[in-house]
C-alpha cells in the first residue's frame, strides 16, 4: 500500500512537472508529446533515442519525437530558467553550492554540433565526442542540474558551413569553457539563486578572468588549481609570486590538520589539510591556498579560495568535498535518465534533449528529497518567481 501511495504521489508530481513546461509549449500536440518523453525518460525502460522513445511512448515512428527536439515550437531558455526554480524550490537551502564540470559524450561521425577529436575526462583520453559544460546546484537535501552550454572548438567556429550545416547560428561565437560557465553561473545568479559558494575543477579555477568575476561578484568560491598556479603569498613580509607547489613544500608538519571531506564509500574521507593566507592586493575579501594532502602516498592537491568573511579549515574542508556531487550527478543522469544516449545532430536539438532530460533528472532529485526528512536548522531558500 506504501508502494502504491509513493507512486501515486510519482505519477502527480510528474504531470505537475509536465504542466510547467508546458507553458512554454504552445501547440497542443507538442505538450502532449513532451509529456510522453518525461515520462519515458524517467520510467528508464528504453534507451533514449528516436525509435526506442517513440515505441515506448505508443508512437508509430520517431518522426514526433525527432520534430520536438528539432523544430517544434517551444522556448528552451525558458524551461531552462523554470528548471532552475524547480530545482531550489526543491532543494534549496542556505548551505548550497554551485558546481561547475563538463562532461563528455562519445560520438561517431563528424556532423554533430561540436564534435571533434578533444579530450574527454569521461573517458580518460583523446576521443571523438562532444562536451558539455553543466552547472549543478547541491546541498544537503540533494543535487540535481540547473544549466548547460555545449563546447564548440575554435576549429568549428572558424568553419561557417560547417556551423551552418549543424544549425549552428552565425551570432554564436567562440567561447572558453570558463567563459561558458561563467555565462551560466550570471544566469542563476541573476535568477536568485544565493550559493554559498562556487566550486570547479582546475579548468575552472586556473581562469583568472573567472575567478576575478567572482570576486567582483563578492561570491565566495573554493576552485582546484594545478600545481603550477601561481599565486601572491607572504613572504618575509612582502608578496611574492609563488608556485602553489613550492608554497606547499615549505610547510611545516604543524600546519597540517587531518579532517574529513565527507562521508565515502569506506567511511570517511580522510586526508591532511592546510591553509595558507594569500597577498591578493588590491582586490575585498579574503583569499587563501588550500593544500589536501593522501595520506599515505603524499599525492597534494590545491584549491584557490575566496571569501568575504574569514573562514576557518574546518570550514573549507566540507565545502571542497562537496565537488563529488557534480561527478555522482553525471553518474546517475546516465544511468538513469540517458542522458548520453540521444541522437541529435544539431545544435538547437543539443539544446533540447538536454534541458528536458536534465528536468528529469531534477525530478527523480526532488523525489528522493521529499522522501529525507529536513534537518533542523536547514531551511529551503525562497524559490524563484516564474
Amino acid at each position: 500500500m506504501r508502494e502504491q501511495r509513493l507512486a501515486a504521489g510519482w505519477m502527480r508530481e510528474l504531470e505537475l512537472v509536465a504542466a510547467r513546461i508546458g507553458a512554454f509549449v504552445p501547440r497542443l500536440e507538442s505538450r502532449e508529446r513532451l509529456g510522453r518523453f518525461l515520462h519515458v525518460t524517467v520510467a528508464g525502460d528504453a534507451r533514449r533515442n528516436g525509435w526506442q522513445l517513440a515505441e515506448a511512448a505508443a508512437e508509430a515512428t520517431p518522426q514526433g519525437m525527432q520534430r520536438l527536439m528539432a523544430s517544434a515550437a517551444w522556448d528552451v531558455d525558458a524551461v531552462r530558467d523554470d528548471l532552475r526554480a524547480y530545482v531550489e524550490s526543491a532543494l534549496g537551502s542556505t548551505d548550497g553550492v554551485l558546481i561547475v564540470d563538463e562532461t563528455g559524450f562519445l560520438k561517431k561521425g563528424t556532423k554533430s554540433a561540436g564534435v571533434q577529436r578533444q579530450y574527454s575526462g569521461t573517458a580518460g583520453r583523446i576521443e571523438n565526442c562532444q562536451i558539455g559544460v553543466f552547472l549543478a546546484y547541491a546541498t544537503a537535501r540533494g543535487h540535481a542540474f540547473v544549466d548547460r552550454e555545449l563546447y564548440l572548438p575554435e576549429s568549428w567556429i572558424a568553419d561557417r558551413p560547417r556551423c551552418r550545416e549543424a544549425g549552428i547560428p552565425e551570432a554564436v561565437t567562440f567561447h572558453t569553457k570558463p567563459q561558458l560557465a561563467q555565462a551560466m553561473l550570471a544566469r542563476a545568479l541573476a535568477g536568485g539563486l544565493t550559493p554559498a559558494w562556487v566550486l570547479g575543477n582546475e579548468v575552472y579555477g586556473n581562469d583568472r578572468a573567472l575567478r576575478r568575476w567572482l570576486e567582483a561578484q563578492h561570491q565566495s568560491f573554493l576552485l582546484a588549481i594545478r600545481s603550477d598556479e601561481r599565486l601572491w603569498v607572504w613572504q618575509q613580509g612582502a608578496p611574492q609570486q609563488t608556485k602553489v607547489s613550492r608554497v606547499a613544500d615549505a610547510l611545516p608538519d604543524a600546519a597540517w590538520r587531518q579532517r574529513s571531506a565527507g562521508a565515502g564509500s569506506k567511511g570517511p574521507r580522510l586526508y591532511d589539510w592546510a591553509a595558507v593566507p594569500l597577498a591578493r592586493v588590491g582586490a575585498d575579501g579574503h583569499h587563501a591556498l588550500l593544500v589536501r594532502r593522501h595520506l599515505t602516498t603524499g599525492e597534494r592537491a590545491y584549491y584557490v579560495v575566496f571569501t568575504t568573511r574569514p573562514v576557518a579549515l574546518d570550514t573549507l574542508v566540507p565545502v571542497a568535498g562537496q565537488r563529488w556531487a557534480i561527478e555522482q550527478g553525471f553518474e546517475t543522469s546516465k544511468q538513469e535518465i540517458g542522458l548520453d544516449e540521444y541522437e541529435v545532430r544539431t545544435y538547437t536539438a543539443w539544446y533540447r534533449f538536454m534541458t528536458l532530460a536534465l528536468y528529469a533528472h531534477a525530478f527523480l532529485a526532488a523525489m528522493r528529497a521529499r522522501q529525507t526528512p529536513r534537518k533542523k536548522g536547514r531551511r529551503p531558500a525562497r524559490p524563484a518567481s516564474r
